[in-house]
C-alpha cells in the first residue's frame, strides 16, 4: 500500500527530531522493587567502560546495599539543598545539570513531585527540559504512573496513584526496556525487607503487593512495551517509505461534564494510542447557563456567599475544564461546540475532523426519551451509520439511579424559579383584567406569551415547567367549571390540550433561539476582539507601537495586566514595576522554552504572571505576561482560547514589521552599492578629460609661452580655470558620496523649504554655466521637507546642468515645483533639446549609457543620472524620465515624500 507524502513528511520529521534533540531510555516495571534502578545503573557502567560521558543527575537507592554499590565509580552531581517544612531536602540540580551537559544523564523516578520553589513541578518537566538541551537521559517509572493507566490501574488495585506522567512524554522515546521480576520473587524480595522497611512491607503486602495485582500489572506493562515497540516500527517503516501500515483515522470523544469526564478521556486516549490516530475531545454547549452568566453572578455575591457549594452549572464548567487539560496533556486537542441538537453537532464535529469512530460515555436513563427513539445513543446510531459508536460506562452512571440521574438533570436555579412564578402569576393577572375590561374569550395567547417570554431567558426545562404551571392555571381559572381542573365540555379539553402543545413548542423554539445569540453574541465578542486588536495592529510601523497596542487591547479585552517583551526590542518599550525576581525568571524560562509558565500552569507556579511565548513558526520571538485579579481562581476554555489567538496575532504582526525593515534596509543598501560602483566608475572615466586638458595647457604654457602672444596665453589660462572648475566640481561630487558612510546611508537630515534648494542650485548652475536661462515656477505654500540639504541640492544641480547642455541658445531651463495628491513634492526639469527616445528612457538611468540625446553628450558630468537615482533613492523617493510638454525635449521628475514637521532630528541609517 502506499504511503501519503504528508504522512512519510510527518515521519522523517519525527525521525530528524529525535536524531537532534535528547533521547529518552526508560526502564519500565510492573511495581516497586523490581530492579529498574538496579538496571540503569548496571548499563551505565557498561556505557562508562566504554568512555561514554554519563553523571547520575539524582539516584534514590532507598538504602539498598546493592543499589549502592552499583552507583560507585559513576559521577554524581551534588543536590540542591532546599526548604521543606523547616528542614533541608535535596532535589536535582537542574541547572547545574544543563551547565555540566554530559552525553547521558541519569534521572531516576520519573514521576516525582519536585518540593515547593523548583522550576518545575514534576520531575518529567525536568527531563523534558534535559532533552531539549541535547542530553541523552536514562529514566525509571512503574506502569502505575503512566496517566493514561490510571483508571485501569484503579480498578485493579484499588488504589488511586497522584502522581502521573503524561503520555505524550513517551513519545520522544528512543529506547524502552521492561525490568520483569515474576510475582512470586517480588513478594519474597519485599518480605526480606528489600523493597520497604517490615512496617511498610506488611501493609503493601496486603494491599497492593498481592500476587493477582502483580500479574495484571506485569501483564499491563508488557502490553505498554509492546504498543511503543510496534509504534516505533511503524514509524521507521513509514519514514522509509515502506508500505503495509495502515494508519487509523480521527477518533473523537465526547464528553457532558456530568461526571467522570477524566475517565472518559483516558479511556478515549488509550483506545485512540492503539490505534496510533490522533483524537480530539468535545463538549456541546446547549443553551444552559454558561460559565460567564455564572462568573458576572458571583462578582455580585459577597465573599461569605461565594463559600457555599458551587451549583451544577459551576460543577459541569469546573469538571469540563479539568477534563479538557488532561486531553491536552495527554497530547489531544479540545473544542466546545455550539448547537441545540447535541446529535448534530457531534456529527458535524466528526466529519469536520474526518473521524471514524465516536466515543461517548453512557447516557442518562429516560424511559419515555428511549421509548422515542430520541436518546443522544439511539441519534447516533440512526444518523451516523458511517462512524463506528463505543460506549463507556464510567463507574457513576453504573451506581446512579434513575432518580438521582433525572434529580441532577433537572435542577432549576432559584432565579430562574422566581421568572417562572412571576411570569405564570402576570399571565393569570393580565388574562382575568383582560376577560374583565375587554370581554376576551380566548386567553390562552396571553399564557402562550408567559412562557415565550421565559423560554427567551433561560433553558427548556424552565419554559416546561412554565408550560404546565400556564396550562393547569388556564384551566383552573378560565375553563369552566372554574376553580376546578374539571373540563365540562369536548370543546375545552381540545382547547386546554392545544394550548399546551402550542406552549412547549413554542417554548422549545424561543429556548434554541436564546441558545443561538448566547453562541452568537460568544463568538461575536471572539470576533470584536480580534477585530480591535487587528486594527491596532494594522497601524503599527515598529515594534514599540506593536507593543503598545498589544498590551492596550489585551488589558482592555481580558481585564488583565499585560506585559509585552521581544528579543529583538532595542530598548524597554513596555515595563512592569510590579514583575518580581521569580516572575522575570519565569518570563525568561517561556521565552527561552517557547512553553506557557507561571500561574494557571505547573510550571514556576509561584509566579502571579500567566506567561505566554510569542511564536512564528519554529522561532520564539518574545514573551507575554498577563496578570489577572487575586480572585480570577481558573480560566475559562474561552478566555484561554482568546488569550492564545491575540498573543498569535502580535507574534505575526511583530514579525512582520521586521520583514518590512529589512526589506528596507535591503533597499536602501542595494542602492548604496549602486551609488559607489557609480561613483568609482566615474573617477576612471570622467575625470581623465579634465585632467588631460589641465595638463595639456599648462604644458603649452610651460615650452611655449615665449612664442604665444598674449591671446593665446590667456586662452590657455581660462582652459585651465574651466577644466580645474569642472574637476572641483567632481571631486565635490564625490567627496559628497563618500560622506554617506560605510555601513549604509546616515543622512543628516533636516528641514528645509524646496525653494530655497531650486534657488540654491539655479545660483551653482550659473555661476558656472552664465549664459543659461532658469526659469521657474514654484507652487505657494509649499511644505518643508526633511532631507540631507547638500546631498540633494547635487542632486538638483546635475539634473539642471544636464539639462543645460541640451537646451538651445536663447531657450529656457524650466523647474516646476508641486504638491501630488498623495502628499509627495514633485520636482520637473525640462530641456528643450532634441528628447529622449520612449525606448531609452529607463536605460539613461543605467552606469555609463551614453547617447548623444541622453544623459550625457560628448562632455559628460561622469556623475549622471544614477548618481542622482542613488541620492533621491536613498531619501525614500523616486526619479523618471518623461516626455516634455507637446512632445518637445525632456522632463526629469523627481519625487520625494513629505511628512508633518516634527522638533526631532531624524539620523536614522537610511529610514525615516
Amino acid at each position: 500500500m502506499a504511503i501519503s507524502q504528508p504522512i512519510k513528511a510527518d515521519a522523517l520529521l519525527g525521525e530528524l527530531k529525535r536524531q537532534t534533540a535528547g533521547r529518552l531510555t526508560v526502564f519500565l516495571g510492573a511495581a516497586p522493587g523490581v530492579g529498574k534502578t538496579y538496571a540503569m545503573l548496571a548499563r551505565a557502567r557498561e556505557l562508562r567502560q566504554q568512555g561514554v560521558d554519563v553523571v547520575i543527575g539524582i539516584v534514590e537507592t532507598h538504602g539498598r546495599s546493592e543499589t549502592q554499590a552499583m552507583a560507585e565509580g559513576i559521577p554524581i552531581l551534588a543536590r540542591k539543598m532546599m526548604d521543606y517544612r523547616g528542614r533541608q531536602c535535596g532535589e536535582m540540580d537542574l541547572d547545574g545539570l544543563l551547565a555540566r551537559k554530559p552525553t547521558i544523564a541519569l534521572v531516576d523516578e520519573l514521576a516525582h513531585r519536585n518540593l515547593r520553589g523548583s522550576r518545575h513541578e514534576r520531575r518529567w518537566q525536568d527531563v523534558e527540559e534535559l532533552l531539549d538541551a541535547g542530553i541523552d537521559v536514562y529514566t525509571t517509572i512503574n506502569i502505575q504512573h503512566l496517566e493514561s493507566l490510571n483508571d485501569v490501574v484503579y480498578q485493579i488495585t484499588g488504589v488511586r496513584v497522584n502522581e502521573t506522567v503524561p503520555d505524550s512524554v513517551f513519545e520522544r522515546l528512543r529506547d524502552i526496556r521492561l525490568v520483569d521480576l515474576p510475582a512470586g520473587e517480588l513478594i519474597e524480595r519485599l518480605n526480606q525487607g528489600k523493597v520497604y522497611q517490615p512496617e511498610q512491607a506488611t501493609q503493601a503486602l496486603q494491599a497492593f503487593f498481592s500476587p493477582s495485582n502483580l500479574t495484571a500489572l506485569r501483564e499491563l506493562a508488557m502490553q505498554t512495551v509492546a504498543e511503543h515497540v510496534d509504534s516505533d516500527l511503524r514509524e521507521k517503516r513509514t519514514a522509509r517509505g515502506l508500505g503495509g501500515i495502515s494508519i487509523q483515522r480521527h477518533v473523537l470523544i465526547a464528553i457532558d461534564g456530568q461526571g467522570h469526564s477524566d475517565y472518559l478521556v483516558r479511556a478515549g486516549a488509550r483506545a485512540a494510542e492503539r490505534r496510533g490516530a490522533p483524537w480530539s475531545v468535545v463538549t456541546v454547549e446547549t443553551g444552559r447557563p454558561t460559565a460567564k452568566t455564572t462568573t458576572e453572578k458571583n462578582r455580585v455575591r459577597t465573599f461569605s456567599t461565594c463559600k457555599k457549594r458551587l451549583c451544577d452549572v459551576q460543577q459541569r464548567v469546573l469538571e469540563i475544564d479539568k477534563a479538557f487539560a488532561l486531553a491536552r496533556r495527554l497530547g489531544g486537542e479540545t473544542e466546545v461546540l455550539h448547537n441545540a441538537d447535541v446529535t448534530q453537532a457531534l456529527l458535524d464535529a466528526a466529519a469536520a475532523r474526518d473521524a471514524r469512530s465516536i466515543i461517548i460515555g453512557r447516557t442518562r436513563k429516560r424511559p419515555i426519551a428511549r421509548f422515542f427513539n430520541r436518546t443522544l445513543t439511539q441519534q447516533l446510531l440512526q444518523r451516523g451509520e458511517q462512524y463506528e459508536l463505543t460506549i463507556v460506562s464510567t463507574p457513576k452512571t453504573r451506581q446512579q439511579t434513575i432518580k438521582l440521574t433525572q434529580m441532577a438533570g433537572n435542577h432549576v436555579p432559584k432565579r430562574e424559579i422566581m421568572l417562572i412564578m412571576l411570569a405564570s402569576g402576570s399571565a393569570v393577572g393580565v388574562a382575568a383584567l383582560a376577560e374583565k375590561m375587554l370581554g376576551l374569550q380566548d386567553l390562552s395567547l396571553i399564557f402562550l406569551i408567559a412562557v415565550m417570554l421565559v423560554a427567551s431567558r433561560t433553558r427548556m426545562m424552565s419554559a416546561v415547567i412554565t408550560a404546565a404551571l400556564c396550562f393547569l392555571a388556564y384551566d383552573f381559572f378560565f375553563i369552566d367549571p372554574r376553580l376546578t381542573f374539571m373540563i365540562s365540555a369536548h370543546r375545552g379539553v381540545a382547547t386546554v390540550l392545544l394550548f399546551l402543545a402550542a406552549a412547549l413548542i413554542a417554548g422549545r423554539l424561543a429556548s434554541r433561539l436564546r441558545m443561538q445569540v448566547v453562541a452568537l453574541r460568544s463568538a461575536n465578542s471572539h470576533a470584536r476582539a480580534m477585530q480591535k486588536l487587528g486594527q491596532r495592529l494594522a497601524q503599527a510601523a515598529d515594534l514599540g507601537q506593536v507593543i503598545s497596542a498589544g498590551s492596550t487591547v489585551l488589558q482592555s479585552t481580558l481585564h488583565a495586566q499585560a506585559w509585552i517583551r521581544f528579543k529583538a526590542q532595542a530598548g524597554p518599550y513596555n515595563t512592569a514595576d510590579e514583575l518580581t525576581e521569580k516572575d522575570v525568571m519565569a518570563a525568561n524560562w517561556t521565552q527561552q522554552h517557547g512553553q506557557a509558565s507561571g500561574r494557571y500552569t505547573d510550571t514556576l507556579t509561584s509566579s502571579a504572571w500567566w506567561f505566554l511565548p510569542i511564536c512564528s513558526d519554529k522561532n520564539i520571538l518574545g514573551v507575554v505576561g498577563l496578570k489577572f485579579p487575586s480572585d480570577t481562581e481558573r480560566l475559562t476554555f474561552e478566555q484561554r482560547r482568546l488569550a492564545e489567538s491575540m498573543v498569535e496575532d502580535i507574534g505575526q504582526t511583530a514579525l512582520r514589521t521586521h520583514l518590512v525593515s529589512e526589506l528596507e534596509v535591503a533597499r536602501v543598501t542595494g542602492e548604496t552599492e549602486r551609488l559607489r560602483s557609480a561613483l568609482l566608475s566615474s573617477v576612471s572615466h570622467d575625470l581623465r578629460s579634465p585632467l588631460s586638458s589641465m595638463i595639456g595647457a599648462a604644458d603649452s604654457l610651460a615650452r611655449y609661452s615665449k612664442d604665444m602672444g598674449p591671446e593665446d596665453q590667456q586662452h590657455l589660462l581660462e582652459t585651465i580655470r574651466m577644466e580645474g572648475e569642472r574637476l572641483d566640481r567632481y571631486i565635490q561630487n564625490l567627496l559628497d558620496m563618500t560622506r554617506l558612510g560605510h555601513q549604509g546611508l546616515p543622512l543628516k537630515r533636516d528641514w528645509i523649504g524646496v525653494d530655497e534648494l531650486v534657488g540654491s542650485a539655479s545660483r551653482r548652475l550659473q555661476r558656472y554655466e552664465p549664459n543659461v536661462r532658469i526659469k521657474h515656477k514654484i507652487a505657494p505654500d509649499l511644505p518643508p521637507i526633511h532631507v540631507h540639504p547638500a546631498l540633494l541640492e547635487q542632486a538638483l544641480f546635475n539634473v539642471m546642468e544636464n539639462a543645460a547642455k541640451f537646451t538651445p541658445n536663447g531657450e529656457c531651463v524650466q523647474i516646476k515645483v508641486s504638491q501630488t495628491e498623495e502628499r509627495h513634492v514633485q520636482i520637473d526639469v525640462t530641456d528643450s533639446g532634441p528628447g529622449i527616445p520612449a525606448a531609452e528612457r529607463q536605460r539613461i538611468f543605467d552606469m555609463f549609457y551614453s547617447v548623444e540625446r541622453g544623459d550625457r553628450g560628448k562632455q559628460g558630468t561622469g556623475l549622471g543620472l544614477t548618481i542622482v537615482q542613488g541620492i533621491v533613492g536613498a531619501h525614500m523617493g523616486s526619479v523618471a524620465a518623461l516626455p516634455g510638454p507637446e512632445g518637445r525635449g525632456s522632463t526629469i521628475r523627481i519625487t520625494l515624500p513629505w511628512r508633518e514637521h516634527s522638533n526631532n532630528e531624524a539620523s536614522i541609517n537610511g529610514t525615516h
